[in-house]
């Protein structure tokens, strides 16, 4: 094993004492290629060019000296410190930090970023970086090939962005672009370089939390009926409407969609909670009103006018579905674009289970529960209202194969 690891972060500025320090000592040192072109680094120490991070670190777990890793920016924020650190390769590490890349970025732009969440994209992770920009309003891509940011404007599609791209900070040829999302595929961009994705209200000052502020968030999983100002149906009570979000079980990243609307209640509740939320609905006064919500909560939230399940096709697909509405033909539709889960309910018994039946055929696991909600009046404890709902979830099954 090394017997010392230091891994020094690179913001293209000078080096301090205590980098240099370490690379004088160093018996290897790893980086990429202009890491190792620096003159600090010494001439006898054994070089390797840093591309897989783990290879890199089985190497440097065999060596008998003192070891060097350079990296870009702040090498423990999304950076090589978390691999070097993993039980398998046993390092102990030091760490000489640098401005990041995602701080530069924002430096450059001029803007505060203790309200922006900041995601990864590769290409496996392209969809779900994409999905966290259409659901909140400051984002910070870093970016690599094949995921950079001509892909971010070509996946965000209609929902429309303005994008910030720091091309090779801190080197001669940086440089800094500003344009909207549906401009960004018309142009070759350099590696390495960082997106920030700004869209809708933003507000510099968080509080007292970074990546976003919840303390003016109404609480609880469904926002109450006086939110919407009326016109729901029959499944919008509020309860119901908490225990089909807390099925739908979204995760950050996660595209959620809400297909044949009824009121559209859930819509912004999803979103809330950080899910990009895309939402269908055939009444347009329906539309107006969902769009009024979520910028009255402070949310990001697509509003499709348009029919279930003809509107779909050109929708981006969604990871999980509530089907507020359409019956049995749009939960149908639904299932066929093989969503991981889908959410609805039914005000019969038959009614449920004709869905039931179509959800399994469709290679998914059911499961349903009848769901009954009394409103009562406290002073003396009489029934005001009462609300019946048969809430379907279905789980796409490991065994279709899918």
């Amino acid at each position: 094993m090394a017997d010392r690891v230091t891994v020094i972060g690179w913001d293209g500025t000078p080096l301090t004492d205590a980098a240099r320090s370490a690379l004088g000592a160093a018996t290897l040192v790893a980086g990429a290629a202009h890491h190792l072109a620096l003159p600090e680094v010494p001439e006898r120490a054994e070089r390797i060019r840093l591309g897989s991070v783990s290879l890199a670190a089985r190497r440097i777990a065999r060596h008998r000296g003192t070891a060097v890793v350079l990296a870009d920016g702040d090498p423990g924020f999304f950076g090589v410190v978390r691999t070097l650190r993993a039980p398998e390769f046993g390092l102990e590490v030091e760490v000489v930090p640098a401005v990041s890349s995602v701080a530069q970025a924002f430096a450059r732009a001029g803007m505060p970023w203790d309200d922006a969440q900041v995601v990864v994209a590769h290409r496996r992770t392209l969809r779900r970086a994409v999905n966290v920009c259409r659901a909140h309003t400051k984002v910070a891509v870093l970016t690599s090939p094949g995921a950079g940011p001509a892909e971010l404007g070509l996946l965000l599609g209609p929902v429309q962005r303005t994008f910030v791209i720091c091309e090779e900070l801190g080197t001669s040829r940086e440089q800094v672009t500003v344009l909207t999302s549906d401009k960004a595929a018309d142009r070759t961009w350099r590696d390495p370089n960082v997106v920030i994705v700004i869209g809708g209200p933003v507000t510099a000052d968080t509080g007292w939390i970074a990546g976003r502020d919840t303390s003016g968030t109404a609480r609880g999983w469904a926002l109450p009926a006086s939110a919407f100002g009326g016109g729901l149906g029959e499944a919008e009570n509020d309860r119901v409407r908490a225990a089909q979000l807390a099925r739908l079980g979204r995760r950050g990243g996660d595209p959620v969609g809400e297909r044949g609307g009824a009121g559209g209640a859930s819509r912004p509740g999803a979103a809330r909670f950080g899910a990009a939320a895309i939402a269908v609905d055939r009444d347009a006064d329906s539309c107006a009103r969902t769009t009024a919500v979520a910028r009255r909560f402070g949310v990001q939230l697509q509003v499709v006018h348009g029919t279930a399940p003809h509107v779909l096709e050109d929708l981006p697909e969604p990871d999980v579905v509530r089907v507020g509405g359409g019956g049995a033909a749009v939960v149908s539709a639904v299932a066929d674009r093989r969503p991981e889960r889908i959410v609805t309910h039914a005000s019969t018994r038959d009614e449920a289970e004709l869905i039931g039946r179509d959800l399994m055929e469709h290679g998914y696991a059911v499961e349903c529960s009848l769901l009954q909600s009394v409103e009562l009046d406290t002073r003396a404890w009489s029934e005001l209202e009462r609300v019946v709902a048969f809430v379907i979830s279905a789980e796409r099954s490991s065994r279709t194969g899918d």
